[in-house]
């Protein structure tokens, strides 16, 4: 935290003490300081000018047209078939309609000054059996929805995957296989070389951790397999060689200025008490929780206390694939919603961490409990442990499941609540020297939530699922005069 004698800390208390101003004053001046603020100092004060605001979703969640155009089946399409798998049944056929809608959705976004989407690309849409035939309305698809972005001055950081696997790679043994990782590895290579006069930020994977243990290991996502942990642990070892793949794919056919990193939806811990001992704790968890994924990219390979964690569980390394895996990135995704409260151990342990109350606070989603300062804590110990030199918050939100439109409005206060919040946490960390670069809000718009299908929202605009009117709620006006005023408002 800022000392009461820093200069940031003065900065901070003399920002505080300055006289209002009216509302068209009051924006110039903003614009005048944003402009020439070299950092943020304080709660106050302004986001760096270079500073990313923008909004995400994915290709699965919003498309629909699930069957259109040469379009692959899924693992979801087939997973959502399956009675009992998703809430209400509900299916990706349909969504948000954005395939025949991202000219009014991209026109909507400007509307609000969002000048940044973070968007995946749909896998079975570019080769529906995950190799051989590639579609060539799925580039065609592609080609007119970045043209549109360009249109409403909107520029894209792209995904390459977002757990829509073909199904027909997960009928030949999915993320079990390497043949998924020479799949995605053509996949790759194809859709860079398309999109690289289009796209100059990539992101390789999402949240390996879900698509693989949640989806390989619990059974509660597609595929909804529920396998040995040793399968689990290899399922993590072939996305690791993916997001390899996806790194070489950008440096080899990226172009100028292109740029490539992982988003990861790392374990956060958040210290009870900001004593040494504490964070310390905090810390080790982080460390050891986070082990599989960051810890072995950035180690080329994996650590011991990985290694001692699994045992015989171990997944299967052949040589140079840590050479792969372990290639340098640009910048750092992470997903941050939630965290556990970690505190120092007894009896020589490194930590303990909390069980969450039954009460604690949180979001419909139960795991979604409201811990902002995750934000704060996720960011400086991924720059403190790996060495990153640009970290982005791709993702953050909240869900909420009964926001009805009414007299024309979404009052969802508890969102606006919710995200100022957890950008306060986010301004903290910059402050204190934390290369925290850019923030995606989490969701645009209310989309297809995986295992809870249509109940659940996250979007600040509004989506009727039976009419496909749009409504922006509370929250994105609100996120709009953040965007442009670039400061916590």
């Amino acid at each position: 935290m800022t000392s009461p004698r820093s200069p940031r800390r003065r900065q901070l208390l003399a920002a505080a003490s300055l006289p209002a101003l009216a509302p068209t004053a009051a924006f110039a001046a903003d614009k005048k300081r944003a402009a020439l603020a070299p950092a943020a100092a304080g709660y106050g004060s302004h986001f760096p000018a270079d500073f990313v605001f923008g909004v995400a979703a994915a290709s699965a969640q919003l498309e629909g047209a699930a069957f259109e155009d040469g379009k692959g089946e899924s693992v979801w399409d087939r997973f959502s078939r399956i009675p009992g798998k998703v809430h209400n049944g509900d299916t990706l056929d349909v969504a948000c309609d954005h395939y025949h809608r991202f000219d009014e959705d991209f026109a909507l976004m400007a509307s609000l000054g969002i000048k940044t989407y973070r968007l995946s690309i749909a896998w079975p849409r570019i080769y529906p059996q995950g190799d051989g035939e590639l579609n060539p309305k799925g580039i065609d698809f592609y080609r007119r929805l970045f043209a549109s972005m360009k249109k409403h001055g909107i520029e894209p950081w792209v995904t390459l995957f977002h757990w829509d696997l073909p199904q027909a790679l997960e009928d030949r043994g999915g993320w079990t296989s390497r043949l998924t990782v020479d799949a995605f590895a053509r996949y790759a290579d194809t859709v860079v070389k398309e999109f690289a006069a289009d796209v100059k930020h990539w992101i390789t994977l999402n949240e390996i951790v879900c698509f693989t243990l949640l989806g390989y290991g619990t059974g509660t996502k597609a595929p909804g397999r529920k396998e040995s942990p040793k399968v689990v642990n290899q399922t993590y070892h072939h996305a690791l060689l993916c997001h390899g793949h996806g790194v070489r794919a950008v440096r080899q056919y990226g172009g100028k200025g292109a740029i490539v990193g992982l988003t990861d939806n790392c374990g956060v811990p958040v210290p009870v008490t900001e004593t040494p001992a504490d964070i310390a704790a905090a810390k080790a968890w982080f460390i050891d929780r986070n082990a599989q994924v960051l810890g072995a990219i950035h180690a080329g390979k994996y650590t011991d206390n990985f290694l001692q964690r699994v045992g015989a569980n171990a997944p299967e390394v052949k040589p140079g694939d840590f050479a792969l895996i372990s290639l340098p990135t640009d910048f750092l995704g992470l997903n941050i919603y939630s965290g556990t409260f970690v505190r120092a151990g007894k009896n020589g342990a490194a930590y303990e961490a909390l069980p969450a109350p039954t009460n604690y606070p949180h979001a419909d989603s139960p795991w979604l409990r409201l811990v902002p300062q995750s934000i704060y804590w996720g960011t400086k110990l991924s720059a403190e442990c790996y060495g990153h030199k640009a970290i982005y918050i791709t993702e953050n939100g909240c869900g909420y499941d009964d926001e009805p439109v009414v007299n024309g409005e979404v009052l969802d206060t508890h969102r606006r609540d919710y995200l100022r919040s957890y950008l306060r946490e986010a301004h903290r960390a910059i402050a204190d020297g934390v290369p925290l670069k850019g923030y995606f809000l989490w969701s645009f718009i209310d989309n297809y939530e995986w295992e809870d299908g249509y109940a659940r929202r996250f979007g600040i605009v509004h989506c009727d699922f039976k009419t496909q009117v749009r409504t922006p709620k509370l929250s994105a006006r609100y996120y709009a005069d953040v965007m442009r005023l670039r400061k916590i408002l």
